[in-house]
């Protein structure tokens, strides 16, 4: 049956908007964007709907670019000022927290499938790369369910899970790749030169992403465009070309575009809001078009024969391998709270990279491919149920979740301001009561720090000054330099 474009775009067109009203489902009842995601295309799928997808090379394609653009948003977005702190941390959980976790969890690996699955024939190296694929973390799921639940983490927290999340995945794919090339081969493992060739494609990967970020800088402020819409294209063509000249040089790529993206987003350049807003909306685009491809790609059927084996490895990965390497990477740091480190260790969130990094072994075809695909899928499945719906009853149990900011978000202003304006805004409706004291403006007694700078009544926006005459429902768009100046003119105004 020959499909027309036209219906090929209908079906996709379809699939977003379901996919869509599921996020916005999930954001509010805390379940991961990414199951509900991963569900609509497994429903869509063949053994659901109907819809045929079995192109592995494509899926791997449209998994290597979202994941590209996700790293990079996910770097620009993160505040070097807020991760200081927490840098030694993070490397570290990043780094060998990662290859502990591949190590442990493969030697698991390979003993529950020699039990339970002794057919299948999964020698160690292979149990080893199966463990790979999962040894990272997805930071995405992890943040929406708790900005979905309105939690602020203490004791920075919530920075270096961040970077942890953000700079983990370029070490489970370099041991991915490594431990494809030793399967393959099916030769005795060289493990000196592959964790050589790990260290070097890090190296490289690291210095070429911050070179190349201080580069784009430069260009995008130096060069005159006279459209300005095409600056977050330019940025988006930067983040591009790190990846793929870090990669013909033999780097890291995803390291280097990670990089790349926290240089340039730390960084003064022209049009800076408008890309940040821009990459906000593609990070999330890839996240749907990948969730999707891989909801397709996989087949439900499929799952059932791994179950008994898949429910023990995601368990044992939640309860042991898991929590074992981060609090030994985590050793070193004595001060550190107990429980901030169980926190930590039960944010495993497992998402769409372990899935991604399964699909390059489907299409590297080495023996029981499609095993290790099914188990990393299942295994994904269940982290997101297990870790991702508890993640905030979690914080609060070990008592480190703060009360969120009470500070409304601008509905009725569509106005934004840079980052570098180290300044805090808010709308305040006009009641009955902010008007007891008089109906000018002045009367409303706001603090030395706050200034009122916009006023909406019914459909007119305009400028006010201390004379100005309120009614009753007007919205006021108010700056103040500071949250606690906010809450000052809260408090003030009664509001």
């Amino acid at each position: 049956m020959d499909l027309s474009i036209e219906l090929i775009l209908l079906s996709i067109s379809v699939l977003f908007f379901i996919s869509i009203l599921a996020g916005k489902a999930g954001y509010r009842f805390g379940v991961p964007a990414l199951l509900l995601f991963l569900s609509v295309g497994m429903v869509f799928g063949r053994d659901g709907l109907g819809i045929e997808f079995e192109n592995v090379q494509i899926a791997q394609a449209v998994g290597t670019i979202a994941l590209c653009i996700i790293l990079f948003s996910g770097g620009m977005s993160t505040k070097t000022d807020e991760i200081k702190p927490v840098a030694a941390k993070g490397a570290i959980l990043a780094t060998l927290g990662v290859l502990l976790t591949a190590v442990l969890t493969g030697i698991a690996t390979w003993y529950v499938l020699g039990k339970t699955m002794p057919s299948a024939g999964v020698g160690f190296v292979s149990a080893l790369l199966l463990a790979s694929t999962m040894s990272s973390t997805d930071s995405a799921s992890v943040f929406s369910i708790l900005r979905s639940k309105g939690l602020n983490l203490k004791n920075n927290l919530r920075p270096l899970l961040e970077l942890e999340s953000g700079s983990n995945d370029p070490m489970a794919y370099v041991l991915t790749i490594t431990l494809i090339g030793m399967v393959g081969m099916g030769a005795e493992p060289d493990y000196l030169r592959a964790s050589l060739d790990l260290l070097l494609q890090l190296a490289i990967g690291g210095v070429t992403g911050f070179l190349l970020g201080k580069l784009a800088v430069i260009c995008i402020n130096r060069l005159n465009i006279y459209n300005k819409s095409l600056y977050p294209v330019l940025v988006f063509t930067f983040s591009i070309f790190i990846f793929s000249l870090t990669y013909f040089i033999h780097g890291n790529g995803f390291l280097a575009v990670y990089i790349g993206g926290l240089v340039i987003g730390n960084s003064r350049f022209v049009h800076k809001r408008s890309a940040m807003n821009f990459f906000d909306g593609m990070a999330w685009m890839s996240q749907l078009i990948m969730f999707l491809t891989l909801g397709l790609l996989v087949n439900p059927s499929e799952l059932i024969p791994i179950a008994i084996p898949g429910l023990i490895i995601s368990f044992a990965m939640i309860l042991i391998t898991r929590p074992v390497s981060v609090y030994l990477c985590l050793a070193p740091f004595p001060k550190m709270p107990f429980k901030d480190k169980t926190f930590v260790s039960w944010v495993g969130l497992r998402g769409a990279v372990p899935i991604i990094f399964a699909i390059m072994v489907l299409a590297a075809d080495v023996p029981n491919a499609r095993l290790m695909f099914n188990i990393v899928f299942f295994c994904t499945l269940v982290s997101l149920v297990v870790q991702g719906t508890s993640l905030a009853k979690v914080a609060g149990w070990l008592g480190l979740a703060e009360p969120p900011n009470d500070i409304a978000a601008l509905k009725n202003f569509d106005v934004e301001f840079s980052d570098d304006i180290k300044s805090v805004t808010s709308e305040i409706k006009v009641t009955e009561k902010h008007l007891r004291k008089g109906r000018h403006l002045m009367d409303l007694g706001l603090p030395e720090k706050t200034i009122v700078v916009m006023v909406r009544r019914d459909d007119k926006y305009f400028v006010p000054n201390g004379k100005t005459v309120l009614n009753e429902g007007d919205l006021l768009l108010v700056i103040t330099d500071d949250y606690q100046a906010l809450r000052e003119t809260y408090r003030t105004l009664g509001a």
